[in-house]
């Protein structure tokens, strides 16, 4: 740990032993400007934390926190293109893919990376508008109807999560796709449904070497092979990579490849052309309004101060909670079936960013880090795990997210949403006692000895934390708001936590594992130097196999 937050962490930890004996609802009882102490808002946002178990004090220690980590400091190391993931001696220059021309440069090496960076969102946009305008045609001279993006990780769950949740914005003309997983079930359902006329394939790699998606490429190449020749991969397939060799060994002109750099982790990649499907899912101009969004998050960050700093106050939030209060998970409980994929985005941008063991010089760490992070959309999670949030003993932060306004307005449903969303807080907040519950019980006509039976399977212990936030509707400009919101958020806890969020070698890991096995489970390769459970397991597969 940083000496110098050494002893604001120690202070934090006694103010946690404080506060753990009080209740939430003890809390609003005692102040009844709580709410308006403990909640902000930003250009029609609100954030709601008053529902944390922390008071003003800890607040007080916890920005005193951020000034003790330097986050300014950080913040302008990362704008001036200084190689902070420093583990792959790499900028981390994501802010400079939604940074408007007008606005001035952004350096990388001394060059400014902003006249390569338009030049390809304007070669995006010029694509967008041949196929929406029915000019790109494919082989037999159809225009496309079905666009398939096949890509991993980042180069899937960005894209894959905004089209969703733009639903309410997609181009009427045209249905986007995405396969991503290696198992053969992926594609093959989706190519079930598709004509190869009028289908177009974006490879979305950067090496142009990824497993899963070059396997999953050269399928996809095989399907329209077998339907319309050799030659109609040119007009059927594009890429998004920088290896523009394999690009065109692959019958793909390079022309039709579009670029990213290495300043750009994948799960940071949204905002290039990886957003290629979103684009022609949305159209190009609510593209752009995305990446507005995001940039004005990005001022946002880079100028509010902590206490009214929204990545900022989730960040410290998070910290308390994991570091202090000893949590080791958060619920994401997006009140909008549009975000049902925020979760999963956010997994890998939270887990694979700040899930390390050791900090920035290489030592073990001594305090823990990204709390495990899962959920699933309102009123759906409310039929499912909030059982084990009310009444299941453990304590898990809750991160409710809701819009003002529908993005599909059916009579009879937001307000029933609403409604929903800001009573479970309140619920988890407040919970209910044995007393109460049998008064509300022998209220409804209960006897008193089954009111006093049926009491403690009934009552709540509450004082769960939660934090609301409002947006004011769900469209491109405030969705990528929100997503550069958690980017900050993750960077912010990393320079805390004094780890590198842009580096992912435990993945690394597997997939050379993986590689080594692969001629093993072939039967190219013998089955030497493995464990006895691996070599079981191999062993087990190649006899079924004889046996059916």
């Amino acid at each position: 740990m940083k000496p110098a937050i050494a002893p604001i962490w120690s202070r934090l930890g006694a103010a946690a032993e404080t506060l753990r004996g009080r209740h939430l609802r003890d809390l609003f009882a005692a102040d009844d400007g709580r709410f308006t102490a403990l909640s902000t808002s930003w250009q029609g946002w609100l954030l709601d934390y008053s529902k944390q178990r922390i008071d003003a004090d800890a607040m007080s220690l916890l920005t005193d926190l951020w000034r003790a980590a330097d986050l300014p400091g950080w913040i302008l190391r990362m704008r001036d293109g200084e190689a902070i993931n420093h583990t792959e001696r790499r900028a981390a220059l994501h802010i400079a893919l939604r940074h408007p021309a007008s606005k001035g440069p952004i350096l990388h090496a001394g060059q400014d990376v902003m006249p390569a960076v338009h030049a390809e969102l304007e070669k995006v946009r010029r694509f967008c508008a041949e196929v929406h305008g029915r000019h790109w045609r494919g082989a037999t001279g159809e225009p496309i109807s079905d666009v398939v993006n096949i890509g991993i990780g980042g180069s899937d769950l960005g894209p894959r999560m905004a089209t969703q949740a733009l639903m309410a914005f997609r181009h009427p003309d045209l249905r986007v796709h995405y396969v991503a997983n290696l198992d053969a079930a992926d594609l093959a359902t989706t190519l079930a449904a598709l004509q190869p006329r009028t289908t177009l394939f974006i490879i979305a790699s950067k090496t142009f070497t990824t497993q899963e998606t070059m396997q999953n490429a050269a399928s996809a190449r095989a399907w329209l092979v077998q339907a319309l020749g050799e030659a109609a991969v040119a007009r059927h397939f594009v890429a998004v990579s920088t290896n523009l060799a394999e690009v065109a060994r692959f019958g793909i002109d390079p022309a039709n490849a579009f670029a990213f750099w290495d300043w750009v982790g994948g799960r940071y990649s949204l905002w290039s052309a990886i957003g290629l499907p979103l684009a022609l899912a949305v159209g190009f101009d609510n593209f752009e309004k995305l990446l507005a969004g995001a940039h004005a998050m990005d001022e946002h960050f880079f100028t509010a101060p902590p206490h009214q700093n929204l990545p900022g106050l989730l960040a410290l939030l998070e910290i308390w909670n994991t570091n202090f209060l000893g949590a080791d998970t958060r619920a994401l409980l997006p009140y909008s079936q549009s975000l049902g994929l925020l979760p999963r985005y956010l997994q890998q941008l939270e887990m694979e960013s700040n899930g390390k063991p050791v900090d920035r010089q290489g030592q073990p760490l001594d305090h823990a880090v990204a709390p495990i992070l899962w959920g699933e959309p309102g009123t759906n999670g409310q039929h499912a795990f909030y059982q084990l949030i009310h009444q299941g003993g453990r304590l898990i932060p809750c991160e409710f997210i809701a819009c003002r306004e529908p993005d599909f307005d059916l009579p009879g449903h937001h307000a029933r949403l609403l409604a929903n969303c800001f009573a479970q807080g309140e619920a988890l907040m407040r919970g209910r006692t044995v007393a109460e519950t049998t008064a509300e019980l022998l209220a409804g006509g209960m006897a008193a000895d089954e009111a006093a039976r049926l009491a403690p399977f009934r009552s709540f212990p509450g004082n769960q934390p939660s934090t609301t936030l409002l947006l004011p509707r769900l469209d491109p400009h405030n969705l990528g708001a929100l997503i550069a919101l958690y980017e900050h958020k993750v960077f912010a806890e990393s320079v805390i936590w004094d780890i590198n969020p842009f580096d992912q070698w435990g993945v690394e890991y597997g997939k050379q594992l993986a590689s080594r096995l692969l001629p093993i489970i072939e039967g190219r390769a013998a089955a030497t130097g493995l464990d006895s459970s691996t070599t079981g397991l191999i062993a087990w597969s190649h006899a079924a196999a004889k046996r059916s």
